[in-house]
């Protein structure tokens, strides 16, 4: 049996209208070239689709159960070809994205919000990348978008960057380091470091400052949220380094200062790694754009 979507649409289409002169109408078709799909239908069927000799033509019992089949499949071919339409439109697709920076929910969720409102149709998630391996899954394509400040050569995917940040030493104002006009490796020694539960490779306090310099902060204490993390430095628990934009909120905050590292201050990168091929789509560019300007609204705000 070999049965088409259009051999679908036409038992609908009589089942709807009642008779073949109306449902050719509908289907824009002669009745003569409509009585020959019917007789080829049932031919490839092996069965008859209609009770003859009725009015309206009603459909057999065989022909209901095609009926079932065309209302179940038709609207899913109809959904599918909406969606394969919005692909080559570039206005609708998937967006998931693997966030290796732990601090990155802060300035991502707002654009994010923006881009909901721009692109509607596309398909938003987040995963959080230090969980699993984002770049192998980024070319799995079981990501999208992964947000790093790790660039690599990968096959295939293009770093994308998005803004420049500094890491920024935050404590509490009675801390006796908030006299120094800024802080060097050595002056964690007596400090107890409060970071995010990650591995020392990606915590830019370690790879820029404290492991180049072989110096191990007092004791280390991580916590997952920010908002924690920064009530224990204000409670004199400990000292923390964080991305600027983190601390956009507490710059005039009385319990708390912030200091550079080192005299000439440290400069990370953030970068957007995506696949080649996906990276001209116009929702892609847009997001894009809309991470490279929340930074700076940040900022200003």
């Amino acid at each position: 049996m070999h049965i088409e979507f259009r051999h679908l649409r036409t038992i609908k289409a009589i089942h709807e209208a009642g008779g073949l002169a109306r449902a050719a109408d509908l289907l824009n078709m002669t009745q003569s070239a409509l009585s020959h799909q019917v007789k080829g239908i049932e031919e490839q069927a092996g069965v008859e689709l209609f009770v003859r000799r009725s009015k309206p033509l009603k459909l057999s019992s065989a022909g209901m159960k095609m009926l079932r089949a065309a209302e179940d499949i038709l609207p899913r071919v109809a959904a599918l070809e909406e969606e394969f339409t919005g692909l080559v439109k570039g206005s609708s697709g998937r967006l998931h994205i693997a966030i290796e920076c732990h601090a990155c929910f802060d300035w991502l969720f707002p654009v994010l919000e923006q881009f909901r409102k721009a692109w509607p149709e596309v398909d938003v998630d987040i995963r959080p990348g230090l969980a699993f391996d984002a770049l192998p899954a980024l070319r799995r394509e079981e990501v999208d978008l992964v947000i790093s400040s790790d660039p690599e050569k990968l096959e295939g995917v293009s770093f994308l960057p998005l803004f420049d940040y500094e890491p920024v030493f935050v404590a509490a104002a009675t801390n006796p380091l908030a006299q120094k006009p800024y802080i060097e490796a050595a002056d964690f020694r007596d400090q107890t470091l409060i970071t995010y539960p990650v591995e020392r490779t990606r915590l830019d306090v370690f790879t820029q400052l404290l492991t180049p310099a072989k110096i191990e902060p007092r004791a280390i204490r991580q916590v997952e949220l920010t908002a924690v993390i920064l009530l224990l430095v204000a409670s004199g628990r400990g000292v923390s380094v964080l991305p600027d934009w983190v601390l956009r909120d507490i710059r005039y905050h009385s319990d708390y200062v912030t200091k550079p590292l080192t005299a000439a201050g440290l400069t990370r990168r953030l970068y957007a790694a995506v696949r080649e091929e996906d990276a001209g789509k116009p929702f892609m560019s847009h997001v894009l754009r809309l991470a490279r300007t929340e930074p700076v609204k940040l900022q200003r705000g």
